[in-house]
């Protein structure tokens, strides 16, 4: 979006990658820069910057950041690899039950997939310590885990995982809706069987934010910005671009923006003891 953001601001914008420590190092480095304005945070601001506080690794809050955009949310998945013995998700999870350490699963490491994966063995009373849990730095590793058989499930977001679709099956859409593109129940008509339910954890959700400094000291720069992304989001060109590419191109603005962060902020924070075991 750097180029069509560029056009509305009337200068160009230079795409700086900070990778690293589940956007940890991206933050710190937004913080860091002199708060005014031209530094644009883009990121998947929920769970990582989330689990960043959670986890005790951050000297910051989410409050030090304001908001402009969520623009691109997503759902995560559970999928087996295509050659898996399991059929279903309860089968699944009583193979982990009674045959501790034989079942293996990938996550992005921080991820709404690393907590659900958790989160689905302390609902059915199962011991952590019996999946053999891989932990991945990215979505390419962890998928690239299942498709290759590396390990026997996944949990991760949705979206980009067609790119194996050939390589594994889908166990369950972790939503309230179904998903017409994958041909599989919601998380909680999978589990109905085994007489339980799990709260619906948010998938990732990416946008743009500054430091909630610059928008106090320079509120009429930050409403430059805001109304710059949509107006960019309103161009055909760009939604075109970003549909090809499955990037979600959602004006939500910066109070709903916040609402959302703040909320998911707590799903998470309710259960953030769970990744830390």
């Amino acid at each position: 979006m750097s180029t069509f953001i560029g056009d509305e601001l009337g200068q160009p914008v230079q795409v700086i990658n900070k990778r690293g420590a589940g956007t940890l190092l991206a933050s710190n480095y937004i913080l860091g820069r002199p708060h005014d304005g031209y530094t644009i945070y883009a990121s998947g601001f929920s769970p990582y910057l989330s689990n960043s506080i959670l986890e005790g690794n951050a000297d910051f809050t989410i409050d030090d950041f304001a908001y402009l955009n969520f623009q691109w949310f997503d759902e995560d998945i559970i999928a087996l690899n295509k050659d898996s013995e399991y059929k279903s998700l309860p089968e699944l999870l009583e193979a982990i039950r009674t045959k501790p350490k034989t079942v293996r699963a990938s996550v992005v490491r921080g991820s709404a997939g690393h907590l659900m994966a958790k989160l689905l063995l302390e609902v059915n009373g199962i011991p952590q310590e019996n999946l053999n849990l891989v932990a991945y730095n990215g979505g390419g590793l962890a998928r690239a885990a299942v498709a290759g058989g590396v390990v026997d499930y996944i949990v991760i977001s949705a979206e980009g995982t067609e790119s194996i679709r050939e390589y594994i099956r889908p166990l369950a859409i972790v939503s309230n809706q179904r998903n017409p593109i994958w041909d599989a129940p919601t998380l909680n008509e999978a589990l109905a069987p085994m007489g339980v339910s799990v709260p619906i954890l948010p998938g990732t959700i990416r946008g743009f934010a500054t430091t909630a400094e610059f928008k106090r000291n320079y509120p009429q720069r930050f409403t430059k910005i805001v109304e710059a992304i949509q107006r960019a989001l309103e161009s055909k060109e760009l939604k075109n671009i970003l549909d090809r590419s499955a990037i979600g191109s959602r004006w939500t603005g910066p109070e709903r923006s916040e609402i959302m962060m703040k909320e998911t902020f707590s799903i998470f924070e309710n259960y953030s003891y769970l990744l830390k075991m």
